[in-house]
Formats: structure tokens, C-alpha cells, sequence
């Protein structure tokens, strides 16, 4: 449990505030202390002045000298230290201390100038308005000394007045301060609890649902996802491993796909090989043990198994040759090409064929170049696979129409025969591997050709479409992206 982000983060966040309250208190303390015994002195030190200049008044006959003047100087001085609520010592200019009587100063011996005290007075009889601070050790206390001279009406230097305070109040005052300080410290310290709780939660909650969402991504559940909507940078790891699931996902439903398609591979090629090999073998058999033996059988048989082997080898050849187009690591020999060469190549190549079912391929083609980066045996393969095709289900007598044309962005291929055409449950799939019809005419085919010609556009960065109604024509139509500086 002490593991937990949770109470790391809380214990975290109270051990700061501890920190900043003992630095907060400690800075508090020397500059509330300071500042208070600064105020203190120069309090002490007005009450001085203010001292010293009535006692130089009274001094030169200002105040009064008759019996009242006499009689208010010395009640003035009775209460003296109640007025300045600190202990006074008044002393003429040989550091004797003075009191007053009815008429007369005398000296008094009573309550005696503090060591500390001596050096003010010295300093305050210079003219030297001056303060102290020093420790009663008996007392265990501070105390402030200040000193000021009492100068008369002429200028002529009197005396000094001593005032002492004890800084007792100074203390207290501190004390209070820190009480006071304490108190908001613990107040502070209990919201700062709450808070850090608060942020604590905010922070582990949405960092348990990423590693809930994790681990079930982990064990293969990849439709699981975080839930977490925050505009931070846990909102946006969340993001990253929602997108990280709904790719795998993706991976996920494309390898199953991908598996079906093997095993659709296989069993196509299994059912593609079973026939041949069965007839090879039948023939080979018969051949073996003698039960034909005509000549004439004998050469018949001799063919079949000379066809099912052209046939076989034909199926391998295609086989290979989509392998090589699908695998990515495949590059073809690239060049400069005017597909118009490779049309009219092609066209010469398909003659054969179409020969003897009296089909004409009529091209119609641009005045300038169609140049592209293209690989001219794959593209001459690519048109011979589609004009084999044509002739196949085109009827006698007909013709097969393929036309150029420049697009804006590159070039446009049209293929079209008016051959049976192709249904509408069939035009969707025609592309796929092992995808042919069962009629006579497709009876030699492997069902591989269509799908190497769409590979060979694709491999050129063009698509290949079809359209194509059932006893009607059915046209391809083959774009190609050309680059500017190539058909320059």
C-alpha cells in the first residue's frame, strides 16, 4: 500500500508544506523579532529625545524656577519612569547621577547605572544620541539601553538622560506571532492534505485505468479502451493507447483476414493441383501396366499428360509470379516508358490469338508522348493478361478496343471487349485469387491472371477498375499518375 502513487504523492505534498512552514517560521521568527526590537528602539529612543528636551527646558528656567515651577519638575520627575514606562537615570556632564529635591539636584547612589549603561551615558554626554541591547544574565532577559544628552536653552550640554526597557514584551509579542503562525500552519496543513488527496486521486485514477486497459491489451483484448478524457499529458498517453489498441485491433482483424485468405490460398491450390495431378497419375498408370495398348490411345494419353503438365506448369509460373508482385521487398526494373510503345507491342503480341477467331484490336492512341516510370516488360505483361482475357469471351468476328487518353494528373487506359460480360455477383470478386468462371472458354485458365495485372498497376501507383453488364461489353480502365518531370 505505502507503494501507491496515491500516498506517495500525498505524503509528498504534506512533507513540502512541513518544510515551508518550518523555513516560513524560522524566517518569521529572526525578521518579526527583528523588525520588533527596531520599532522598540526607536520608540526608546523618541521617548529620549522627548526626555531630554523638557528636562532642558525645566533645566534653563523655561519650564518655570518658582515654587510651582520648582514643585512640577519634581513631580515630573517622580513619575518619570511611569511616564516612559522604562527605568530613567538622569546624569550631569561628571556621569553622576541626579534626582530632585525641593530646590536642589543631589547626587543618589540608589539603583546604580548598569555596566552596559555606562558606555551609552559616555556616548550620549559626547552628544552622541545612542541605544544598546545587551543580557541580564540574573534576569535571563534582554534589554534595550538608549541614551540622549540634555542640552540648554544656549546649547551648553547639561547632562544625559539613560533609558532602560526590558525586552520581555518583545518576546511575548514573538510568541504570539508564532502561535498565530502555527495555528495557520496546521489549518493550512489540513487543506493542503485534502488538496494533495484530491490531486493524488485525480493522478492514480486515470493511471489505474491505463494499466487496466494495458494489461487487457496485453492478454489479446483489443477492443479495450482507457475512457480517460483529460486535456493533460495523462489525457494525452491515454490518447496514444486508445490509438495503440485500435490498431492493434486493425493488425488483429487483418491477420485473421489474412489467415482466411491462406487458407482459402491453399485450399485453392490444392483443388487447382488435385485435377492434373489426377489425371497424370490415371494416365501414368494406365501406361504402366499395359492395359492400353493402342498406339493411338497410347499418343492420346501422351498428350493429356503433356497438357496437364503445361497447365500445371502454367499454374506454378502464375503462382510465382503474384508472389514476387505482393512481396514488398519485389522492385521492378524502372525506366522512362511511352505506354503508346507498349499498346501497340501488345497488340502485335495478341495476334495469335485472336487470329483465329477473326477479333481485331483497334487502338486509339495520342499524337504526344504518354511517358511514365514504369517497367515496360511488367506493363506489356499486365495489357497481354487483359487482351487475353478479352479474347477469350469475346464471340467471334468482334473486336476489342483499347484507348489512351492524357488526364490532368497522368494517364487513362481503356480496355473493352463486347464479349459476355460479367454478372453483377461476379464483377466484385473477379480480382481475386482463384476467382474464374466455369464456362468453356475460361476452361484453361488458373484464375491468377486478373489478380497479377491489378498487382502490376498497383505497383505502378495506379488502380484498375472494371465495368460490365451480363452480354454486354465489359471494360477496364487503367489510371496512371504521371510525374511532371518524367513526361518532360
Amino acid at each position: 500500500m505505502r507503494d501507491r502513487l496515491f500516498w506517495k504523492l500525498a505524503v509528498g505534498f504534506v512533507a513540502v508544506l512541513l518544510v515551508f512552514t518550518l523555513i516560513l517560521g524560522t524566517m518569521f521568527l529572526s525578521l518579526f523579532r527583528s523588525h520588533t526590537l527596531e520599532l522598540h528602539r526607536e520608540e526608546l529612543e523618541a521617548k529620549a529625545l522627548s526626555i531630554s528636551a523638557t528636562l532642558g527646558d525645566f533645566l534653563s528656567g523655561r519650564g518655570g524656577m518658582g515654587r510651582s515651577g520648582q514643585g512640577g519638575m519634581g513631580a515630573y520627575l517622580r513619575y518619570l519612569d511611569e511616564l516612559a514606562m522604562a527605568d530613567v537615570w538622569l546624569l550631569d556632564t561628571q556621569m553622576n547621577r541626579l534626582t530632585a529635591g525641593h530646590m536642589n539636584w543631589t547626587t543618589a547612589q540608589e539603583n546604580p547605572l548598569p555596566e552596559a549603561g555606562e558606555e551609552v551615558a559616555r556616548l550620549a554626554l559626547e552628544g552622541q544620541l545612542n541605544c544598546n541591547q545587551d543580557l541580564d544574565t540574573q534576569k535571563g532577559s534582554d534589554f534595550v539601553l538608549v541614551g540622549a544628552p540634555i542640552y540648554g536653552s544656549s546649547g551648553e550640554l547639561l547632562g544625559a538622560v539613560v533609558l532602560q526597557s526590558w525586552v520581555d514584551g518583545v518576546d511575548h509579542s514573538v510568541d504570539q506571532g508564532l502561535s498565530a503562525l502555527g495555528l495557520s500552519a496546521g489549518v493550512a496543513l489540513v487543506f493542503a492534505l485534502l488538496a494533495a488527496l484530491f490531486v493524488s486521486y485525480r493522478f492514480s485514477r486515470p493511471l489505474c485505468q491505463l494499466r487496466t486497459t494495458v494489461n487487457r491489451l496485453g492478454e489479446g483484448d483489443y477492443s479495450a479502451r482507457t475512457q480517460v478524457r483529460q486535456r493533460d499529458e495523462i489525457g494525452q498517453l491515454a490518447g496514444t493507447i486508445d490509438i495503440l489498441a485500435q490498431r492493434l485491433a486493425e493488425v488483429d482483424h487483418q491477420r485473421e483476414e489474412l489467415d482466411r485468405m491462406r487458407d482459402d490460398f491453399i485450399a485453392n491450390v490444392s483443388h487447382e493441383l488435385r485435377t492434373p495431378v489426377a489425371v497424370l497419375r490415371g494416365s501414368v498408370e494406365l501406361l504402366a501396366d499395359g492395359t492400353v495398348d493402342d498406339p493411338a490411345e497410347i499418343q492420346e494419353y501422351y498428350g493429356q499428360m503433356l497438357g496437364e503438365s503445361r497447365h500445371l506448369e502454367r499454374l506454378v509460373n502464375d503462382l510465382l509470379e503474384l508472389s514476387r508482385l505482393q512481396n514488398a521487398q519485389f522492385r521492378l526494373e524502372t525506366a522512362p516508358v511511352d505506354l503508346r510503345d507498349v499498346l501497340r507491342d501488345a497488340a502485335r503480341a495478341i495476334r495469335p490469338k485472336t487470329a483465329p477467331k477473326e477479333i481485331t484490336v483497334q487502338l486509339s492512341l495520342p499524337e504526344q508522348e504518354a511517358v511514365l516510370e514504369g517497367d515496360y516488360g511488367r506493363l506489356r505483361q499486365m495489357i497481354l493478361i487483359l487482351l487475353d482475357n478479352s479474347v477469350k469471351f469475346s464471340p467471334v468476328g468482334s473486336s476489342i478496343e483499347m484507348s489512351l487518353t492524357q488526364q490532368p494528373n497522368g494517364l487513362l487506359l481503356d480496355v473493352a471487349d463486347h464479349g459476355s460480360g460479367i454478372s453483377p455477383e461476379e464483377l466484385p470478386h473477379i480480382f481475386e485469387r482463384f476467382r474464374k468462371t466455369s464456362s468453356r472458354e475460361n476452361a484453361s485458365g488458373t484464375g491468377l491472371g486478373l489478380a497479377i495485372a491489378q498487382q502490376i498497376v498497383q505497383r505502378h501507383g495506379g488502380e484498375i477498375a472494371v465495368e460490365s453488364k451480363q452480354g454486354e461489353e465489359t471494360a477496364f480502365h487503367i489510371s496512371f499518375p504521371v510525374k511532371a518531370d518524367v513526361g518532360e
